[in-house]
């Protein structure tokens, strides 16, 4: 059978040398389902190696997420007791995302594999494939290459991690491969159904008034070019919810006819988090991101500011023109 990734070797040489060790697989601040189903995935096939290991993450797991832990071992850090450990990131295109006392706790990264073009190979061995789709992915296919044990819970996972990044298939990464990656964890138990209705069909009617609160806040720049819309500190105790309830939303502005640049600006305890998305590789959000201290995807990036909502908001207009403007000199 023909190998998906020439890193492959690489990787299981990296898992052998974590033979004997106690590891820590942690992934970033505020996960979603390609960083909670990338620490799934390779939690669970270290400790089939017999590796002692635990999945980390400085923030919860997402409700819609905690179906496909299984009986993974997940823990938040002041669970873990202790520094004598051997630390793996997953998703992570920076250290500091796996959150700041984390990362003093825990300053040496021996492995990092992720799929962020902006990532800074900060570990021993970076395993950073910038042309996969999700790190999910990366990982799917190094555990088939080594002919790793794949059980239903890591196939869900990890199908998870690609379905999501891929915004349910219909990114621009999403190649041939990707599909035959997935037909491949199906085999493995993974039901795309299933993990659809968990994602997409338990709506709360919290997140459903939180959307409509955001989509309201739609304000349209650069002769229709790009489209932002914010979530104010505020509305989250309006709509009883979290700011992981506003997950998916920054696709709505990217969605609208004419955009190419679709932007989440969220307020939330005098800081903003801010998300963009685009429809062409060309407009390179990672490098719009970059300009504040942020990073990701070609067409997916995000960025933390401590700036009140009223002041950033026109810098990041006058951002995004001048962003357009070098895009277009270069066309």
């Amino acid at each position: 059978m023909i190998s998906f990734l020439k890193e492959s070797t690489q990787f299981a040489q990296a898992l052998y040398d974590l033979k004997g060790h106690s590891v820590l697989v942690l992934g970033h601040r505020r996960p979603d389902g390609d960083c909670i189903g990338s620490q799934v995935g390779l939690t669970r096939v270290l400790i089939e190696l017999g590796i002692d290991a635990k999945a980390v993450n400085e923030d919860p797991v997402p409700r819609t997420l905690k179906k496909f832990i299984g009986n993974t071992p997940f823990f938040a850090p002041h669970e873990i007791e202790g520094n004598d450990f051997t630390i793996v990131t997953v998703d992570c295109a920076d250290k500091h995302r796996i959150g700041e006392d984390l990362c003093k706790r825990f300053p040496d990264i021996f492995l990092n594999v992720d799929h962020h073009v902006s990532n800074n190979n900060y570990a021993k061995l970076n395993l950073v494939l910038s042309n996969a789709s999700a790190t999910g992915e990366i990982l799917a296919k190094f555990f088939l290459d080594c002919e790793m044990k794949i059980d239903s819970t890591t196939a869900e996972a990890l199908y998870v991690g690609i379905a999501t990044d891929t915004g349910q298939f219909c990114y621009s990464g999403t190649d041939a491969s990707v599909f035959e990656v997935c037909r491949r964890l199906c085999e493995y138990g993974a039901v795309p159904a299933l993990v659809a209705h968990e994602l997409y069909e338990r709506e709360k009617p919290g997140r459903v008034q939180l959307l409509q609160r955001f989509l309201a806040s739609f304000q349209m720049e650069h002769q229709n070019r790009v489209c932002i819309g914010t979530i104010r500190d505020s509305y989250y105790e309006e709509t009883n919810t979290q700011p992981e309830d506003a997950e998916g939303f920054v696709d709505y502005a990217r969605s609208m006819e004419g955009v190419e640049i679709g932007a989440l600006v969220e307020e939330k305890s005098g800081k903003l988090k801010g998300s963009l998305r685009a429809k062409d590789i060309r407009f390179r959000v990672d490098l719009l991101a970059k300009q504040f201290s942020g990073g990701g995807h070609a067409c997916a990036a995000g960025f933390n500011v401590s700036k009140p909502l009223n002041q950033f908001y026109p810098e990041l207009v006058d951002a995004i023109g001048l962003h357009l403007e070098k895009v277009e000199e270069k066309s």
